[in-house]
């Protein structure tokens, strides 16, 4: 190999953690170089990024809805893989990964990559502070880690064929979204919702305008919200003081009920 790029999107850290965990155990097995490409802020969306036949690249993103994150699609196209060895990783709140792992090989493939392995890893839930808390942990770093090595013996067996795609053996097409129910089983609907700040608590830092991925938190005025919110809650989860939040009712029923309904640990689920 050429090189091991470690590419991702990641609002609060998850998958970031775990793509670089991954890129490191390979690029340290085929004593090759490591590269970063984090395209979460709105700046770095802005190169098409090119990769090399000789490359394999650690791809990551969240799940939000079942899904990859609609706002990165369109993106994600202007990638070009030119032959390179992908595989594909989607981080999940504890809840499930639904259709994002294969829509996420889907599009890679689509743009020239190879995917020739991919996983569905645990981080803690975006939205909450006690769903998946802490995750990836311990555990999850040791099925990462093997994981990377079944990536690396796959790569290194004689009969090696990289024009085999996985197949991942979850989801379905088409991709569907995964839409929050309240008590009555009525559709939640949060897609508009913005979080509000506790002027008594900011202490006007900027982090969250910084971290925030679409770049809709105003420098001027960082209780403005100028564009899309995506409830990645990097704003949230970076703030010292604890001053950004939602007080949406159809939000805050919908963190409460994954919550209480998805407590087991869930398990990472690899493809190869």
């Amino acid at each position: 190999m050429k090189k091991v790029w470690a590419v991702y999107f990641s609002g609060t850290g998850t998958t970031k953690k775990t793509v670089n965990f991954i890129a490191d155990k390979l690029a340290e097995k085929f004593k090759t170089k490591k590269e970063i490409f984090d395209f979460t802020l709105p700046e770095a969306r802005k190169i098409v990024k090119e990769f090399d036949k000789n490359d394999i690249v650690i791809f990551g993103t969240p799940v939000i809805a079942g899904r990859v994150p609609n706002v990165l699609l369109k993106y994600l196209d202007t990638l070009k893989g030119n032959g390179a060895l992908a595989v594909p990783v989607v981080l999940f709140g504890n809840r499930d990964f639904n259709d994002a792992l294969m829509e996420l090989s889907d599009i890679l493939a689509k743009d020239g990559f190879k995917p020739i392995g991919a996983g569905a890893f645990v981080g803690e839930h975006s939205f909450s502070k006690i769903l998946a808390q802490g995750r990836p942990d311990e555990d999850d770093m040791k099925i990462m880690e093997e994981f990377s090595n079944k990536i690396y013996e796959k790569i290194t067996e004689e009969n090696f064929n990289p024009d085999i795609f996985v197949k991942i053996a979850h989801g379905e097409r088409p991709f569907k979204y995964y839409k929050p129910k309240d008590a009555e089983g009525n559709h939640i609907d949060i897609r508009k919702v913005i979080p509000k700040t506790d002027e008594k608590l900011c202490d006007k830092c900027g982090v969250c305008a910084k971290v925030c991925p679409m770049g809709s938190i105003d420098f001027n005025d960082f209780s403005t919200i100028k564009g899309i919110c995506i409830k990645c809650c990097a704003c949230i989860k970076k703030c010292h003081t604890g001053a950004k939040y939602f007080d949406d009712e159809g939000y805050l029923y919908h963190k409460k009920d994954l919550e209480e309904k998805y407590k087991r640990r869930a398990e990472p689920k690899i493809f190869l």
